[in-house]
C-alpha cells in the first residue's frame, strides 16, 4: 500500500462529549489509541495535519460550544499550528473552507479517522470523494455506537461500525487498517 508524502490525517469530531453516556454502547474503545499513533506518526514525518471539531446546535448535546465535551481529546488534540475547521453538521465539507484548504496546499490524498463511523466519518468521506479527493479510512481509528432502526430494530455499535465500512470501501474510499497506514507512512 502507498500513501503519498503529502497525505493529509483528517481526526473528525475526537472530542470529550463523545464519552458522554448518552449515545449507548460503543464498539473498538482502542480507537483513540490507534488514532494518537497515527498522529504521531504523522508529526514524526511532518505531514498535513487537520483536526475537525463538532460545534451541535442541538440544546442538550454535550458537543454545544458553551459544554466542557465540545473540547478535543487530549491524546488526539491539536497542537501548534495544526488546522481545526468547525462544522455544524455532519460532513467536514459543508460550512467550513477544508475544501479550499486542501486545494491550495496540493493535497489530493486524505487519510480520515474519527468519530463516529456510520455519522461524520461517513459523511465526509463520501464527500471527499465526490470532491475528487483519494480517501483511505482507518478501520481501527474509528468507532461508533449502538443505533435503533426507523422500525425499532437494533443494530449493535459493531455492526454499525463494519456496515458503514464497508458502504465505503471500493466505492468512497479504500479502507486499511491501522498497522497497513502506519508501516506505508513509516510509524510503529
Amino acid at each position: 500500500m502507498s500513501i503519498p508524502p503529502d497525505a493529509a490525517l483528517i481526526l473528525i469530531d475526537v472530542q470529550q462529549g463523545m464519552d458522554d453516556p448518552r449515545w449507548g454502547p460503543r464498539n473498538n474503545k482502542d480507537a483513540e489509541r490507534h488514532m494518537a499513533k497515527l498522529l504521531t506518526a504523522w508529526r514524526e514525518a511532518r505531514r498535513p495535519i487537520i483536526h475537525v471539531q463538532h460545534l451541535s446546535r442541538e440544546p442538550n448535546s454535550p458537543l454545544r460550544p458553551e459544554r466542557s465535551g465540545c473540547a478535543f481529546k487530549v491524546d488526539t488534540a491539536p497542537r501548534g499550528d495544526e488546522p481545526v475547521f468547525r462544522k455544524q453538521v455532519n460532513s467536514a465539507f459543508i460550512g467550513t473552507d477544508l475544501e479550499r484548504h486542501l486545494r491550495e496546499r496540493g493535497i489530493e490524498h486524505l487519510v480520515m479517522v474519527g468519530l463516529t463511523t456510520d455519522h461524520c466519518v461517513s459523511t465526509s468521506v463520501r464527500m471527499a470523494s465526490n470532491l475528487g479527493f483519494a480517501v483511505t479510512v482507518v478501520a481501527d481509528a474509528t468507532a461508533t455506537f449502538d443505533r435503533v432502526s426507523f422500525d425499532g430494530s437494533r443494530f449493535t455499535a459493531e455492526e454499525m461500525h463494519r456496515l458503514a465500512l464497508a458502504s465505503l470501501h471500493s466505492e468512497f474510499a479504500t479502507v486499511r487498517r491501522s498497522d497497513e497506514v502506519l508501516s506505508a507512512v513509516g510509524g510503529t
